[in-house]
Formats: structure tokens, C-alpha cells, sequence
């Protein structure tokens, strides 16, 4: 209702505009009456007035249904549908906002699929709740009230009889349409699955040929899309099961006004026209009610679907702000490693153990080891994309944890191991260091990239589509665009995490040489495997399990002839 409550006076007004156009045909068991008793039956009047009197009363009628009507339906439906869509909009708007507000915590535990299916299947049911829910539920019943009440003035032994069912029709409604909530929702579940397993299989398609597993593959997507038919086909078994038992219901209730209305008219207690009058009622009568037993179940279906966008809404973030948190600004780049230890969830082992150290302002800092010690971990704590477990960080003097999240990522540019490029220009890739920048300072970034030549190589320029992930470009190419963008931010604080991992020699050569100018006044973590690309840092931190097992210069750790020593001369080796 939250999302709703902004559009109240639309939804009441398409209400009001509703209740008109249901009410319109309610007039013509009246007018059936009219037409049978009063000029039809009427014995005192001539055919001439008979005719007179039906071309005057339809042709009232006429103007009614022709001109009269056609507006308020078009109204009501466009006003329905705008206000769905709006709500829809506004839902899904705050969704996307969620979504980047949601830790990386978040997402390694939790297929993308699964968030799609969510925020695309899950929210579009949600219309359905305002549509139904808030408009068409409350006009049936409306029309059923109007109707009800015209009848009671014509009959009340009728009405009663029409109402007799009424209990058994809202006894079974609440039977089946209870269970239904929860069928829906294990369909939604397995359609998600569906829909994440395909995800997944079509950004992993080059594996799925490359291995030649098409057959394998198949398989499994039919056991989840079987899984979903089954789902599928139990919850249209008891759907099915409802609309029988309820349109049994519905359909056996006029043939006892029939019965009694034959009756009254057989014993001189009723008109034939109040009799023609009534089972035309009835159809009115039950006609909502069936499509109450529709909206049941879309409104069940919807429901189900809102269970879980909100239960995603109500996903708590790992990373936030704290109350009172500072902008982070005026940046100098001194960072404090104090007692720092970290794992990625509570039961598991600790991934960083213990670590102190300083870090001065512009100084470059390489970290090396042997992969799974704990370095992309360490810079990942950094922007906080996860939080420390224990200790704490320090940004000149001040724990990472009382800046801004936002204003603290504003001051750092990062180059990570798997560079994600858009499915947009290359521009547009680059842009995202600073989207306000000129084209005359992209083109600067790129080329202090060394990235300029091969951009205007490329069919169109800097408007050249790169690709779902940047798959139209090469692995050292994305690297360099990925570098660009940090360029164009030039913040105080830079992470490379294999910067250059992906490049020829060539490029490493010009991309290192354009680091190291970058580098200059501020702080920098690299991380590396290849230790010949590291020996100009101001100071290179050994991590291994966690720990820091050696720290110093280049020379200083070949000196100590350690656990770095002999990492560098099986590197120098191979080389």
C-alpha cells in the first residue's frame, strides 16, 4: 500500500467512473420489465403507442449504450491500466536501487537469475493486485450490491432465493483460494530456477560448445523445466478444482429462481415481466461473482508474487551506513590496518588473520602470494565491499565504517582481476569514471591508457558497441577501456588487481609506465602474480593463509632470501 498510496485519488476516481459503467447495464432487466408489463402487456394501449412508446424508450437507450458509454469504458480502462503501470514503475524503480544497495555478500550467494525473475515475472503479477485487487474486485462487488438492492424492491421471496447459495459460494472460495497461495508461490520458485539456469547456460554458452556438452545440458534443463511443469500442472489441478466446484454453484442458483419465479407467476404473485426481470438478475447477479472466482485467483497468484518482491525488499544490507556516517572528502590517502581480520561468512574460517600495517600518503604498496592467500580479499575491504569481521580500517585517522559508502567509493578507482565492460559504446564504458567528463577528457583517459589507437580502430570509434560483457573485444583491449575509466576518475586512491594480467608486452610495457605516472601522489595497491611487475612499489606485503609472512622493498626482501626470494627466482625461471 505504500506504493499505492500516492495514486489514491486516481484509483478512487477510476472506481467511481467504474461503478457508472457496470451500473449502465443493470438497467436492462429493468427495461425488460418495462418492455413486457407496461407496453407489451398493457391492454389500453394501441399498437400505435405500443411502437411509440418502445422507439421512444430505446432510442433513449440507444444514446445511452452508443454515446454515453463508450467514453466512461475507455476511461476506465486507460486510468486502470496507467495506475497499474505506474505503480509498476515505481516498484521496480526502487527494486533497482535495492539491487545496488545489496552487498557482493548478496550476490555470491544468490544466482541473478533468481533476481530477475523477481524484479521482471514477480513485479509484473503485482499489477495484477492493483488492477484486480483495488478496482475490479470492488466494482463486482459494487454491481452485486446495486443489483441486490433493485431486486429487493421487485421481490423479496425472490432475492432471498437468489441468495440462498451465497454462503456455499463463499465457503468454497475461502477452501480452495487458501491452499492456492502457496501453490503459486512454489510455480514462481520454479520458474525462477528455470529462468536463473538459462541465465547462467547463455552467459556460459562459448563453455557449454567449447566442451561440447550440448546433449548434457539439455538434460539438465529439463529436469528444471520438468521440475516447473509439475509445479505448474498441481496448482492448475486445484485451480481447476475451484472454478468447478464454484461455477457448479453459480450455475445451479438461477435454476432455482427459475423454478421459484415460474412458481409465483403460475400462482398470480408475480408479472412474466418481473420474472423476466429477475433470471436477467441473476446473470447480473452471478456474472460477478465468477469473476470474483477469476480475480481470486489472479489476486492469489499476485499475492504470491508479492510475497516475494517484498521478501527481496526486505533483504538487510550487509554493508550500510551507520547513523550520523560523514562524507568522505578532502582525501589524503594515509590508510591504518589495525588488527584487521576478516571471513565472508560468520561459521566460516577467517580469510585475513590479524594484519596491522601503515600505508602513507602516495605510497604504492604491492601485494604478492600465492593465489587464495587473502589479497583480493584485503583490497575488496577497502571500498567496502564487505566489512571487516574484526579490527577496523582507517582513512587518514577515521574508520571506514563512519564515511558515507558512496562518497568513500568516490574516492577510489579500481581496475579489477575480471574487468565486466557494458553492452554499450566504448565511450559509455569509459564514461562510467566520471559520466559528466567531456569527450575531450574520455579521449584523454584513453589514450593515457594506451587504449586511443586501438578505439578508433574499431568500426565506430568510441561509439562502437563492445558486447554483452565486452565479448566484441580482446582480453587486453577490455583491460585498457577498464583502465581508461580509472583515468578519467583520477581519484586518490587506486586498487589494480591485475592490471595488467591481460595484455601483451607491448601494451604491459606503455599500460606500466602510464600506472607508475598515475600512481604518483597517491595511494596505490597493486595486486600481482607476476612479481616483475611490482618491483618498483615503495613496498611489497607477502601474504600467505591470511597472514603477512614478509614486508619491505624489492631489494631488501631479495636480501632476506624468503619466502619472497624464492617466488621471484621460480618466476625469473619460468621466464
Amino acid at each position: 500500500m505504500e506504493f499505492v498510496r500516492p495514486y489514491r485519488l486516481q484509483i478512487l476516481g477510476t472506481l467511481l467512473i467504474g461503478i457508472i459503467k457496470f451500473a449502465i447495464p443493470l438497467l436492462i432487466p429493468l427495461l425488460i420489465k418495462y418492455v413486457i408489463d407496461d407496453i407489451v402487456g398493457n391492454e389500453t394501449l394501441t399498437s400505435n403507442q405500443q411502437l411509440e412508446q418502445l422507439f421512444w424508450l430505446m432510442g433513449v437507450t440507444f444514446v445511452v449504450f452508443i454515446i454515453v458509454r463508450p467514453p466512461i469504458e475507455y476511461y476506465r480502462q486507460y486510468f486502470a491500466q496507467w495506475t497499474g503501470s505506474k505503480i509498476l514503475y515505481d516498484i521496480r524503480d526502487q527494486l533497482f536501487q535495492h539491487i545496488q544497495k545489496l552487498s557482493l555478500k548478496y550476490y555470491s550467494n544468490t544466482k541473478v537469475g533468481e533476481v530477475i525473475s523477481r524484479v521482471i515475472n514477480d513485479v509484473e503479477q503485482t499489477k495484477n493486485f492493483v488492477i484486480t485487487g483495488l478496482m475490479n474486485l470492488w466494482l463486482d462487488v459494487a454491481t452485486i450490491i446495486i443489483a441486490v438492492a433493485i431486486m429487493f424492491t421487485m421481490d423479496i421471496k425472490l432475492t432471498i432465493v437468489s441468495l440462498l447459495l451465497f454462503p456455499f459460494y463463499a465457503v468454497s472460495v475461502k477452501y480452495f483460494f487458501g491452499r492456492l497461495r502457496s501453490l503459486t508461490r512454489t510455480r514462481s520458485q520454479a520458474l525462477a530456477e528455470v529462468q536463473s539456469y538459462l541465465h547462467e547456460r547463455v552467459q556460459g554458452i562459448s563453455v557449454i560448445k567449447s566442451f561440447a556438452i550440448e546433449g548434457h545440458e539439455q538434460g539438465q534443463f529439463t529436469k528444471h523445466n520438468k521440475n516447473f511443469l509439475e509445479k505448474a500442472l498441481n496448482h492448475t489441478s486445484w485451480n481447476a478444482k475451484a472454478f468447478a466446484v464454484v461455477n457448479t454453484i453459480t450455475d445451479v442458483a438461477p435454476l432455482l429462481v427459475i423454478a421459484f419465479a415460474g412458481y409465483s407467476v403460475i400462482q398470480g404473485d408475480l408479472s412474466i415481466g418481473a420474472m423476466a426481470a429477475f433470471i436477467a438478475y441473476i446473470d447480473r447477479l452471478y456474472s460477478p461473482l465468477r469473476r470474483l472466482v477469476n480475480s481470486s485467483t489472479t489476486l492469489t497468484q499476485a499475492i504470491a508474487s508479492m510475497d516475494r518482491v517484498f521478501e527481496f525488499v526486505d533483504e538487510k544490507y550487509d554493508v550500510d551506513d551507520l547513523p550520523g556516517s560523514i562524507e568522505c572528502k578532502d582525501v589524503k590517502g594515509n590508510i591504518t590496518f589495525k588488527n584487521v581480520s576478516f571471513s565472508y561468512e560468520e561459521n566460516e574460517d577467517m580469510v585475513l588473520k590479524n594484519l596491522n600495517f601503515d600505508i602513507d600518503k602516495g605510497e604504492t604498496v604491492a601485494l604478492v602470494g600465492m593465489s587464495g592467500g587473502g589479497k583480493s580479499s584485503l583490497i575488496s575491504l577497502i571500498p567496502r565491499f564487505y566489512d571487516v569481521t574484526e579490527g577496523e580500517i582507517l582513512l587518514d585517522g577515521t574508520d571506514l565504517r563512519r564515511f558515507q559508502t558512496r562518497s568513500l567509493r568516490d574516492n577510489i578507482g579500481m581496475v579489477l582481476q575480471d574487468n565486466i565492460l557494458f553492452s554499450e559504446s566504448v565511450k559509455t564504458n569509459i564514461l562510467l569514471g566520471k559520466p559528466d567528463a567531456t569527450d575531450e577528457e574520455v579521449v584523454a583517459a584513453a589514450k593515457a591508457a594506451n587504449a586511443h589507437d586501438f578505439i578508433m580502430n574499431l568500426p565506430d570509434g568510441y561509439d562502437t558497441t563492445v558486447g554483452e560483457r565486452g565479448v566484441k573485444l580482446s582480453g587486453g583491449q577490455k583491460q585498457r577501456v577498464a583502465i581508461a575509466r580509472v583515468f578519467l576518475k583520477n581519484p586518490p586512491i587506486l586498487i589494480l588487481d591485475e592490471a595488467t594480467s591481460a595484455l601483451d608486452l607491448e601494451s604491459e610495457h606503455l599500460i606500466q609506465e602510464a600506472l607508475e605516472k598515475l600512481a604518483k601522489n597517491r595511494t596505490t595497491f597493486i595486486v600481482a602474480h607476476r612479481l616483475s611487475t611490482i618491483t618498483h612499489a615503495d613496498r611489497i606485503v607477502h601474504i600467505e593463509h591470511g597472514q603477512i609472512v614478509e614486508m619491505g622493498t624489492h631489494s631488501e626482501l631479495m636480501e632476506k632470501k624468503g619466502h619472497y626470494y624464492d617466488l621471484f627466482q621460480v618466476q625469473q625461471l619460468e621466464a
